[in-house]
């Protein structure tokens, strides 16, 4: 495992597509993980900010951990609130799209076989957290990628609220992520421990997860 760097600084919003995604994938290949700050073109931003401040509160559900019959709700391991993304809107369809292009780059450059997507809006209320946990254990579960954008005009780093991304189980300080508006986190679901840590005003992000098929007796398994 390559220890974690430093942080890369901002780009300047007019990083295309592909030049984006080509930086991304030299990160992974690199190091497991890419942090881009900003990178997140600015109309995707924009509609997924304004879809996500639009949400009446009845749309979201208490966030748990598990999935199937292992699904847990539990306040000591999280306590943010999530809204599944489908393609019923117009930030759904452009962030989809966006994320599609990603997958197919990345199964082009660096041969993932990502198969499926996921994802979902996620808000924090102050001092809400997610503890440090895995998005996927190896060989139990096949979710490749995790995809993390944030949506926090005007966030200061005084506002708390920092993704960790450890470099293993024995990593005790990680990597803190402020999650500034527009910033594109990918990293390697299996081989980084991470956690959100409490704000103190409302956090908004999205999250999501790049999968392989892990179909059997030709069942597709379900994206969630």
């Amino acid at each position: 495992m390559v220890a974690l760097s430093s942080i890369p600084g901002a780009n300047d919003g007019n990083t295309t597509d592909e030049t984006l995604f080509a930086l991304i994938a030299d990160d992974l290949e690199a190091q497991g993980y890419s942090v881009r700050p900003g990178a997140l073109p600015g109309e995707i931003s924009s509609s997924l900010y304004t879809c996500q401040q639009d949400l009446n509160a009845s749309k979201y559900t208490d966030a748990g951990i598990g999935r199937g019959e292992d699904f847990l709700r539990t306040e000591f391991v999280r306590t943010d609130e999530i809204c599944w993304i489908t393609g019923d809107s117009d930030a759904g369809i452009r962030w989809i799209d966006w994320t599609s292009r990603l997958q197919r780059f990345l199964n082009q450059r660096l041969f993932l076989g990502l198969f499926s997507f996921e994802s979902h809006f996620a808000h924090y209320s102050p001092g809400a957290y997610y503890k440090r946990h895995y998005d996927a254990f190896r060989g139990e579960a096949n979710r490749i990628l995790s995809v993390v954008t944030y949506l926090n005009p005007g966030w200061a780093s005084t506002d708390g609220g920092e993704l960790v991304l450890y470099s293993d189980n024995q990593d005790r300080v990680g990597l803190k992520i402020v999650p500034l508006y527009g910033t594109v986190v990918v990293f390697l679901s299996e081989e980084f421990p991470h956690e959100v840590l409490p704000a103190s005003r409302d956090r908004y992000s999205v999250a999501g997860w790049f999968r392989v098929n892990s179909s059997i007796n030709n069942n597709i398994d379900p994206p969630r």
